[in-house]
Formats: structure tokens, sequence, C-alpha cells
């Protein structure tokens, strides 16, 4: 019997690490600035509604692209707010980028990177 873990499952720690790292830098980049306070702004978008927890986005995700996460980044743009852009690894090798509104987690594009 083998009791080794799959290649998938053992990136899934790396991914998960690459992603919440991903998710805190994110926030001020975009303003301008970036004075290591990041994941400060993100908790506070968090705590005010502004964006679903990242747990969540990951979910909604893994339900439309199976396959492992291997990137997250926390945008904000005029035209479409907070969105999270997750990058997944599919089974098959293609690297998709999918977009989501961060307040409602509503799939905004999927596509390949």
């Amino acid at each position: 019997m083998n009791t080794s873990p799959s290649p998938s499952s053992s990136l899934l720690p790396l991914a998960l690490g690459i992603a919440l790292s991903a998710l805190f830098v994110a926030p001020s980049a975009l303003a301008g600035k970036s004075d290591g306070n990041d994941h400060i702004e993100a908790r506070r978008l968090l705590q005010r509604g502004e964006i679903l927890p990242l747990n969540h986005i990951l979910q909604i995700v893994q339900r439309r692209v199976p396959g492992d996460v291997i990137e997250v980044e926390l945008d904000h743009s005029k035209k479409h707010g907070w969105e999270y852009e997750v990058k997944v690894l599919t089974p098959t090798g293609r690297v998709l980028e999918i977009d989501l509104n961060a307040r409602t987690g509503d799939i905004r594009k999927i596509e390949d990177d």
C-alpha cells in the first residue's frame, strides 16, 4: 500500500502559503505604497464586509475549477472594485486565472493565464 502523498496534495500547503502571502500584499501595493501593513488593510476590508474571507473564495473557485491554487491576489480597480484573482493549476496542466468580485464571490471571468 502506497501512503506517500500525491504531488497535488503535497503542493497544497505551499499553494495556501503563497495564497495567504499574496492576499496581504496586493491592497497597499495598488494604492502606490508598501509599508508592511498590508495585512492590516486586508483585515479591515474583511471586518467592514468589503471582501469575503479567503477560505470562502477558495471554496467557490474549487467548485468551479478543480486543481491546485498557486496564487491569489486581492486587487482594487475603479471599474470592478475589490477583486480576487486566483490562479489554479488544473489536473490537465493548464493555469487558469479566475477573477471574482471580492464582496460577493461572483465569478467575473475565467481565462488562461
